[in-house]
């Protein structure tokens, strides 16, 4: 059964991609609809065993490598902790899969789209049942190819094609770190399994090694290697600039791809190695302040974007960000809660704005929209418990994990805790100002659409509406359900078991009943603050933006990262390029190499060719010459 969760979306791809042209479209969708779906079923089932009876099993499916020491197995590994991420991937990646029958029907190359879906989900299903670092690895970059293929999908738009490199390049950058982390693993531990290093890893706490001249903490320099392939993966801040131009993609692949799956492998790998990190403090808090740098950060840009995609993926990198703080603060199990519950609700979100987009005819910019929640009465419906749930409105999925993260944060005691607390508050303000933003611009209003007619928006059809119904279930009730299975009794926590490690125990204390009621409340009140500046004054805004012009422009532009970015790095690496292009490729390889001895010959054999004449008598000459000239040197040797 494992076995099959892993391999039916493999098949669904094969059989998409090389056989898609053979039974057509409709079949290439409902097969590999089919067998993901199965895979997602199966995966539910797996999480009730691990729940129910603790079920854990470690599947050796192949022997993989074997040389020296170096002793890797192809496994699944079976654990509270991949089983959540078995039915989040499944689940959001099924849904997608059938919201794509409808939101592709008029692409012309479906079963292509539908393979990449299902290559996808493989190669993410193989990161999370990983039991090793090898095929985490393996599985890690199967994830950034098939990401490749998704967001350049519509290869023929350059938007698409500039935004796929980005994000692989970007990506590179993290998986470089990701990679020397785990030569440094195998060189201290001799082995890259997880169970093997985890065991071995008190014996290193306090071995130091030579770095770039400084003698440093082997543990703290693992931990900060490993640290920066999730930070590629997941789009924290410094390597973050490729997730908004990510939305180049079908809307379908940035639910899939920034909404549960493939921006979550960086969380992931944190609460994996959680035996590692609970000996190194530094990089911990380091984790805290970048985690929670990021949430601001997206939550400021989201504020002034237009685009409603890209609003919604700023919003994913700002969620990442709770996630990667609550696991610096040692809640290891609060960051798996909010991952859970933000793949309901962010799926949802993305999959709703591709409905929006979708009756719209491929219109993306929220000042293009308004006044029709009459004409799309489910999407707007659905997209508002979407909003609500990802604002932390009480009691939906949101309030619980978001919530939760800000009060162990505060309850940590200390200055890192403190500041995550109290700029998680001040983003959960932010992050309702934004969502409601979009909500209002995009249902509400005047209709300021030039190139469609009011008359001509339409609601989705069925085939899109039922993964967003499904979705919003789990929006509204997945925090109620889960909190006290994910999250009860902190550190005491049964459910995780060996999955997580707790070296300094989490407090199971309350915050103040101020504390806990600020978000709350400030959640609430952003709500009536929304609709009075973007329904009932709407110049409000602008004269904002006129007044902080500097400010606005700050934030239009993403704080100038991409600036800077451009300037640090791109333009001198094309200068380079172009050096080695031009001169030491151009000139002196291909001067003195191929083109300089093919120049040498062409020009002996013009002038060789002056002496073919055609005439006998010259050819009778030469040769007398030649003769005469060797008869006088035997003469007078």
């Amino acid at each position: 059964m494992e076995i099959s969760i892993l391999f039916l979306p493999l098949i669904a791809s094969i059989i998409s991609g090389f056989f898609g042209k053979y039974i057509g479209d409709r079949n290439s969708e409902i097969i590999t609809s089919a067998l993901v779906s199965i895979s997602a079923l199966l995966s539910i089932f797996v999480l009730y065993q691990v729940i129910v009876n603790q079920y854990e099993e470690n599947i050796v499916i192949a022997t993989w490598i074997n040389s020296g020491s170096l002793d890797v197995n192809w496994s699944m590994l079976i654990d509270p902790l991949s089983a959540v991420m078995l039915v989040v991937v499944t689940s959001v990646s099924s849904l997608v899969h059938i919201y794509s029958i409808g939101y592709m029907s008029h692409d012309p190359h479906k079963p292509r789209f539908m393979a990449y879906l299902s290559l996808f989900t493989f190669a993410m299903l193989m990161l999370v049942t990983s039991d090793n670092f090898i095929q985490l690895f393996f599985g890690w970059e199967g994830v950034g190819l098939c990401s490749y293929f998704l967001i350049g999908f519509w290869f023929k738009k350059e938007s698409a094609n500039a935004a796929a490199i980005k994000a692989f390049v970007v990506n590179r950058v993290g998986d470089f770190g990701f990679a020397l982390g785990i030569f440094l693993i195998f060189y201290l531990f001799g082995t890259v399994n997880y169970s093997e290093v985890f065991q071995q890893i008190p014996t290193v706490v306090d071995k130091d090694l030579s770095f770039l001249g400084f003698d440093v903490k082997a543990i703290d320099l693992i931990c900060l290697l490993l640290f920066i392939g999730a930070m590629g993966k997941s789009a924290q801040i410094l390597l973050h600039t490729w997730l908004p131009d990510a939305m180049e993609g079908p809307t379908p692949v940035s639910a899939l791809i920034h909404a549960a799956t493939m921006v979550t492998a960086g969380v992931f790998l944190v609460v994996r190695c959680s035996p590692i990190y609970e000996y190194s403090p530094l990089i911990l808090n380091l984790i805290t302040i970048v985690g929670m740098t990021t949430a601001f950060f997206a939550a400021t840009v989201a504020l002034v974007q237009t685009d409603i995609k890209k609003i919604i993926a700023y919003s994913t990198c700002s969620q990442l960000g709770y996630m990667f703080f609550a696991a610096g603060v040692g809640a290891y199990n609060v960051a798996m809660f909010h991952l859970f519950t933000h793949a309901f609700f962010k799926a949802l979100l993305f999959l709703g704005s591709g409905s929006v987009i979708h009756a719209f005819k491929d219109e993306q910019d929220i000042n293009n929209m308004g006044g029709v929640w009459k004409k799309l009465p489910y999407t707007y419906v659905l997209m508002i418990i979407g909003t609500l749930a990802l604002t932390g409105f009480p009691f939906l999925s949101g309030f619980y994990s978001k919530d939760a993260i800000i009060e162990f944060a505060y309850l940590k005691g200390n200055t890192t805790g403190y500041y995550a607390a109290g700029i998680g508050i001040f983003t959960a303000f932010l992050t309702s100002i934004y969502s409601w933003r979009l909500i209002f611009k995009t249902f509400h209003g005047k209709y300021n659409n030039k190139e469609v007619k009011i008359e001509e928006t339409h609601e989705s059809p069925l085939v899109m509406l039922i993964p967003l119904i499904i979705l919003s279930i789990g929006a509204i009730f997945a925090g109620f359900l889960f909190k006290d299975l994910f999250v009860g009794h902190g550190a005491d926590n049964h459910f995780w078991a060996n999955s997580i490690k707790f070296l300094v125990p989490l407090s199971i204390e309350h915050p103040p009943t101020w504390f806990l009621l600020l978000t709350p409340c400030l959640v609430l009140l952003s709500i009536p603050i929304a609709y009075y500046l973007f329904v009932k004054n709407k110049e409000i805004p602008n004269q904002i933006a006129n007044i902080n012009k500097p400010l606005y422009n700050f934030l239009i532009n993403k704080w100038y990262f991409d600036e800077l970015y451009e300037v640090i790095f791109i333009k001198p690496s094309k200068k380079i390029g172009l050096f080695l292009w031009k001169f030491c490729d151009g000139k002196l390889i291909d001067g003195f190499g191929p083109d300089g001895i093919s120049s040498i010959i062409k020009k002996c054999s013009i002038k060789a060719n002056k002496f073919q004449s055609g005439f006998i008598y010259q050819y009778a000459f030469v040769m007398l010459l030649g003769f005469s000239a060797l008869l006088t040197f035997l003469i007078i040797k």
